[in-house]
């Protein structure tokens, strides 16, 4: 197997999990399954913004909400310390998930230890990989999701949004923030005043 195939293969295990998944999203009059949508869109940003990206971080960006529903929020207690635990416990499962079918694919133990690393976000603002991955993903819950988290959460003030939008881009690298700016990147018109008040 050549090491085009060897990633084409993952990529098939990753996205055939992920078109299992249950929940929808419906773009363009279009349906999807929620996180194989997801891991397209981190693909595409991942594309604009670090088109050189080593393999492993192409792996990752794919693998990053890998069977997401299988690990539900209401699993964990309701409360601030649940959600941490919720957290730290999608992080293990996706790693894991993301190993497992790695190794099915033909992958060596480095090679999947460095995406297991990055998808496992260990080692952000020090790993270059578990980085990029961070900017990927920030980068898309700005240009794709965030209003309709927005929408979500009505009851949430400016203060409280103000918080959230600095929280995001505080985790993102300074290439990341250039490209947003740049205009690189769709920002939300109804949350621009927000989101430029915030980064200020």
């Amino acid at each position: 197997m050549t090491d085009s195939q060897r990633f084409e293969r993952a990529i098939a295990l990753f996205d055939a999990a992920n078109a299992a998944d249950p929940n929808k999203e419906t773009v363009d009059g279009e349906e999807y399954p929620k996180e194989l949508l997801y891991a397209q869109r981190m693909s595409e940003m991942l594309a604009r913004f670090a088109p050189d990206a080593p393999e492993t971080v192409k792996l990752a960006v794919r693998a990053q909400h890998i069977e997401r529903w299988k690990v539900p929020r209401s699993s964990y207690p309701m409360d601030r310390a649940g959600y941490l635990q919720w957290r730290t416990g999608l992080y293990k499962y996706h790693a894991e998930t993301a190993g497992r079918l790695m190794k099915e694919a033909g992958y060596d133990g480095e090679t999947i230890d460095r995406v297991q690393s990055a998808v496992g976000k260990r080692g952000i603002k020090v790993n270059p990989e578990t980085q990029l991955l961070e900017d990927v993903v920030d980068l898309v819950f700005i240009e794709h999701y965030i209003l309709d988290f927005a929408a979500q959460h009505p009851d949430y003030d400016e203060e409280k949004w103000i918080g959230i939008i600095r929280k995001t881009w505080q985790k993102m690298s300074k290439e990341a923030h250039a490209f947003a700016l740049a205009g690189k990147i769709r920002l939300p018109e109804p949350l621009l005043p927000l989101i430029l008040k915030a980064i200020q």
